[in-house]
């Protein structure tokens, strides 16, 4: 699947006119359709939804994909603006603003709820809490259930660099999660005890988890599920004790979108994705796939797709399921 930034999406179409319009005019048909352009904010989990969706999209469909890359914000406005089709992952309650407003006035059309059993937030190891006995780790906070505990365990966070207070690990800046976290940083008064480090990708974020856990060694910050760390590791989340900033995030409905154009241009692919409805179990296997195989988001969606044969059948017609086993053979 072929990516390009926001910003060279003008350049990347005109291009591609011109490559069409030198083309042979005996070319196939899916010469004569657009690509499905696909959004990638950059998370993994999104990219292993954007190459199953591909997938199916060019070997039933018969059309190319693409998927444009860039901030939250600018993956928006590319939808806005027809420069991008369809988003696999939306975190409803993340972007409700920009979102909400987006559905209301049809800049956008929900298409599916991918999957709702999710959480994101703040986390500990849960040996942080519990312990670990057969690691030889004994409880660091047992009493830390809430985020107002957290004051009152900020040496054991102490953060490298400023060992006067206690490091959390944020979101990544330009996530709207990350604003909401920052919030809740500062409601809490956690900014007297705590630095709050934004970490510079999502990567950094989970490497930073790993290196920690397995040390056995006191970590918190955010994560959310589905995320390979998710499912390879045991986690706890620090949760609000009455509701506040953070409420906002916990489990919300991961929509499936696509801009106002697609349902037009391509109704039998918009039906496909009405159809395409999953778990965050679907992608923290992926996920912890990609991580200890060193694969990539295609390799993890060619092994859904053929593993999982009794699931994504169900979301497209008989004839489009056997061109896509075929394709992928």
């Amino acid at each position: 699947m072929k990516k390009f930034n926001v910003l060279m999406m003008a350049m990347a179409f005109l291009a591609l006119l011109v490559t069409v319009g030198c083309g042979d005019e005996a070319s196939g048909d899916s010469d004569s359709k657009e690509p499905i352009v696909f959004a990638d904010d950059g998370w993994d989990s999104l990219r292993f939804h954007n190459e199953v969706a591909g997938t199916i999209v060019e070997e039933g469909y018969g059309y190319e994909t693409e998927q444009v890359t860039g901030s939250t914000a600018a993956i928006y406005t590319a939808l806005e603006e027809d420069d991008a089709d369809v988003h696999m992952e939306i975190w409803t309650e993340n972007d409700k603003d920009v979102y909400t407003k987006g559905i209301d006035e049809g800049y956008y059309v929900k298409l599916s709820t991918n999957f709702d059993d999710n959480h994101q937030g703040f986390y500990v190891p849960t040996y942080v809490i519990e312990g670990d006995p057969e690691r030889g780790i004994e409880p660091m906070a047992p009493d830390l259930q809430y985020v107002t505990d957290l004051p009152e365990y900020w040496e054991l966070f102490e953060d490298p660099e400023d060992p006067e207070k206690g490091r959390i690990i944020g979101a990544i800046s330009g996530w709207n999660v990350d604003e909401v976290l920052h919030e809740a940083y500062e409601h809490y008064g956690l900014d007297e005890t705590y630095n709050y480090f934004r970490a510079g990708s999502e990567s950094a974020i989970n490497i930073s988890l790993q290196e920690a856990y397995e040390k056995g060694e006191p970590w918190i910050g955010y994560n959310y599920e589905p995320n390979w760390v998710m499912g390879k590791f045991d986690m706890t989340p620090i949760l609000e004790e009455e509701p506040g900033p953070l409420e906002s995030i916990g489990a919300q409905d991961i929509d499936i979108i696509s801009n106002d154009t697609l349902p037009e241009r391509a109704p039998e692919v918009v039906e496909f994705l009405k159809n395409y409805v999953t778990s965050s179990a679907v992608a923290n296997d992926a996920l912890v796939f990609m991580q200890e195989e060193e694969a990539t988001p295609e390799d993890a969606a060619l092994k859904f797709l053929k593993e999982n044969e009794d699931l994504w059948t169900e979301w497209v017609p008989e004839d489009v399921a056997e061109k896509v086993k075929e394709g992928i053979k």
